[in-house]
């Protein structure tokens, strides 16, 4: 079968050297998609899911030479939708040849593919149930064209569901013109599923009438009467031009050097990041790889319509797939350096995002700074930061991730969750029980945002383990005699079942990645520590559906022997999963951790009780995590930055006054002679007290 690639025409920049990081081009995917295509049992019902480059492993990386040549092997996932499976296919673009062709043993459906979200709706708004419901409500011909539908996905709600279906759950909302914001008008208690390989209406559940809210709340710069005045422009220029360096997807930025790839499910990826550090004389690696493996939004509600979506947004929706074309001064600002991003459609046609990632320096304020006050010498530097970001809207929200390097060798991870609520509709002077009410008879749900870090960690090797290290007060006594003194304590992990930990603030539980095998000069081992943001825990019961489907949720720490099939936190498919998947399934092994080849998954999240001035539109609310050298270096990396330069023209100059030869600590001496000054009346009245004694006074 002919691929519709050959009738595309993109030139596809890339660098001179194909790396195996490196994600496919879009000449790839036209080669892998043709290779696919022609294979005998591709058929007419067959669509594309997703392809990405095939992950090679740390002992591959660690013999590669820049140019060898490799075999560049490619990952797809199909769906037939006529035989109603998922099929796992693996291409060798060296051979033209597929190499694995397999229905997939795996639990649950794959993500859902942005064209079946157009389908979906076009079959339910024309189904006659689905008419006559919102007839009931008032909604003809007329207004039907206004409603909308929101495709979000199925869940798993009961024993009986039907896994060979490929469902999509449909919610209604309506506008009450062309850019009116639907989320002010939802259509409570009316909810559609549709089964995509049948393309037909499955269900359709309607627990009622309530009234739509009519009140129009609207963020369209059209909508807002008056805008405040513009600030002055706060111009970033870098006129000596950017201080990283690009080749590829390779970057180098001050001491970092790491590469960068992208895909459909899980966005931005980062690969063997490393550290130059300059007091031990070579590169040191850090992590192998780092990415968003799932998160999960679960809505705290209890009603047919708000109270089903849980949604799984990496592994159900792609996080890649939906991403942004950035916009220079808006959603970055700067001395830019984009990347974009080539993916496939269902039919195997090649989409392109531009400017899909974003990449800059920040000023970042102080680094570090002291002032000595007996010589009044000043040094300061300032801190600069290079941000790796992309944006992704998944139908309400919108999220930003941005990967943030930093001078004294920190890595952090920075989310952004921004657009607008989820809404339903109450009876007018009805107040909801687990939502806030932004307007007559609407409400925001509350609900939880939660992000769970893969981080294949490579610290000075292969070799690591994990550390818990918790603070505690010392009982009054001959060891802690003013009652002040705390101590800490430190355990190592052994097993994946130990792993599994919560933070702890009555001990500000922490946990640091180490390297047994590599010691710092004080002859302890290297490490790395993990620094929370915002601690979050669910708030689901153990037996409901999402404590089943998401149970990577019940801890903030796992870590896990390194297997190159656990990828994702949720399982491979959480799409209609049952559950339990991911990672509670696969820690039942209790493989040994201490001193082994392991991945530390971390899981962070935001508790949203939504407020009013999170309506219409919310402002952001961020999140996240660093990873923060614990020993990893014998001192502060960041000593031998530069002095910090004055910007004014009229303050040229230096800020730090260490380096002024002629420096006169004048602070010093105000002190010193208020000192002598002191000292000396003080011993003219001692002098004075004495002569009157002497005197009989």
């Amino acid at each position: 079968m002919k691929t519709d690639v050959e009738n595309q025409t993109r030139t596809y920049p890339k660098s001179d050297v194909l790396h195996p990081f490196d994600p496919l081009s879009f000449e790839e995917l036209g080669r892998a998609v043709t290779i696919v295509q022609e294979h005998d049992k591709f058929n007419r019902d067959t669509r594309f899911v997703m392809m990405k480059a095939k992950e090679v492993s740390k002992e591959f990386i660690a013999g590669y030479k820049t140019g060898n040549a490799f075999d560049r092997e490619v990952e797809v996932t199909l769906i037939d939708c006529g035989q109603r499976q998922t099929l796992e296919v693996e291409v060798s673009l060296n051979s033209g040849k597929v190499t694995r062709w397999e229905v997939t043993r795996e639990v649950g459906q794959p993500m859902l593919i942005p064209d079946e979200f157009v389908e979906m709706t076009l079959i339910a708004i024309q189904d006659e149930r689905v008419i006559r419901a919102l007839e009931k409500r008032g909604l003809g011909l007329a207004e039907r064209g206004l409603v909308c539908i929101d495709p979000l996905t199925a869940g798993h709600f009961g024993s009986n569901e039907d896994p060979t279906q490929r469902l999509i759950r449909g919610m209604f909302l309506m506008r009450k013109e062309a850019n009116d914001n639907i989320y002010a008008h939802p259509i409570e208690n009316l909810t559609v599923l549709v089964d995509m390989y049948d393309r037909v209406v499955v269900d359709l559940r309607d627990d009622g009438v309530v009234p739509i809210p009519q009140t129009m709340r609207n963020y369209e710069r059209q909508y807002i009467q008056k805008l405040r005045p513009d600030l002055k422009p706060i111009r970033i220029t870098q006129p000596k031009g950017v201080n990283f360096d690009v080749k590829g997807w390779g970057i180098s930025w001050q001491r970092w050097r790491f590469h960068m790839s992208f895909n459909a499910r899980e966005g931005l990826v980062l690969h063997d990041v490393r550290y130059m550090d300059e007091e031990a004389g070579r590169e040191r690696p850090i992590c192998f790889r780092a990415s968003i493996s799932e998160m999960t939004v679960p809505y705290c509600d209890v009603t047919s319509t708000n109270g089903v979506k849980n949604a799984f947004d990496v592994g159900e929706y792609g996080l890649g797939v939906l991403t942004n074309s950035l916009t220079l001064g808006c959603d970055c600002l700067g001395d830019i350096r984009y990347f974009d991003f080539d993916f496939i459609n269902a039919f195997g046609e090649i989409e392109s995002i531009p400017n899909a990632i974003c990449m800059h320096e920040e000023d970042d304020s102080i680094m570090w700074k002291h002032t000595d006050l007996r010589t009044e010498k000043v040094e300061n530097r300032r801190s600069t930061k290079l941000i790796v970001s992309f944006i992704a809207t998944v139908g309400n929200y919108e999220y930003g991730f941005y990967w943030v390097f930093r001078q004294d060798g920190s890595l952090e991870l920075e989310v952004k969750a921004n657009g607008i609520v989820q809404t339903g509709a109450v009876v007018p002077g009805e107040q909801p029980r687990h939502g806030t009410l932004i307007e007559e008879g609407l409400y925001a749900p509350y609900h939880q945002h939660f992000f769970c870090a893969r981080l294949d960690m490579n610290l000075d090797g292969p070799k690591n383990q994990v550390v818990e290290v918790e603070s505690e007060s010392e009982p009054t006594g001959p060891k802690n005699p003013r009652g002040a003194a705390f101590v800490t304590k430190t355990s190592v992990f052994k097993t994946e079942k130990e792993a599994q930990r919560r933070h702890k603030y009555e001990t500000v539980r922490t946990w640091v990645i180490q390297n047994p095998n590599s010691k710092n000069r004080m002859g302890t081992n290297v490490g790395y520590r993990i620094e929370p943001t915002e601690v979050v825990l669910p708030f689901f019961n153990d037996d409901s559906s999402i404590a089943k489907r998401a149970g990577y949720l019940n801890n903030h720490l796992w870590v896990t022997k390194f297997d190159e099939g656990e990828m994702f936190a949720a399982g491979r498919y959480p799409n209609q999963n049952p559950g339990p998947d991911g990672l509670p399934r696969w820690i039942e092994q209790d493989r040994n951790i201490e001193n082994e080849d392991i991945v530390v998954w971390y899981v962070f999240g935001h508790h949203h009780v939504p407020r009013l001035e999170d309506w219409p539109v919310m402002p952001n609310a961020k999140l996240g995590f660093k990873l923060k050298p614990s020993g990893f270096f014998g001192v502060n990396p960041a000593i031998d930055l530069p002095p910090a330069r004055r910007a004014a023209k009229e303050h040229a100059g230096c800020c730090s006054t260490g380096d002024t030869a002629e420096f006169v600590p004048q602070r010093l001496t105000r002190l010193m002679r208020r000192t002598i000054r002191r000292e000396k009346l003080m011993a003219e009245y001692e002098a004075g007290l004495a002569a009157d004694e002497k005197a009989g006074k």
